[in-house]
């Protein structure tokens, strides 16, 4: 049985927020949470990728 995981749950504020649009956006520290790029180009990525280019700059 798959059962949920507490440590798991997102943490709106924190983790993420709601855009006037009604999309959820994920902060910068969720992403370092997850720990890689997912190369979606979004809005708050901490890892430097350009969608434009599909480059990943080094900080």
């Amino acid at each position: 049985m798959n059962t949920p995981n507490p440590e798991n749950k997102l943490i709106e504020g924190e983790d993420f927020y709601y855009t006037p649009e009604g999309y959820k956006c994920f902060t910068e520290k969720y992403h370092l949470k997850r720990g890689y790029c997912c190369k979606s180009g979004c809005r708050h990525c901490p890892y430097g990728f350009d969608k434009k280019a599909n480059t990943i700059k080094k900080k």
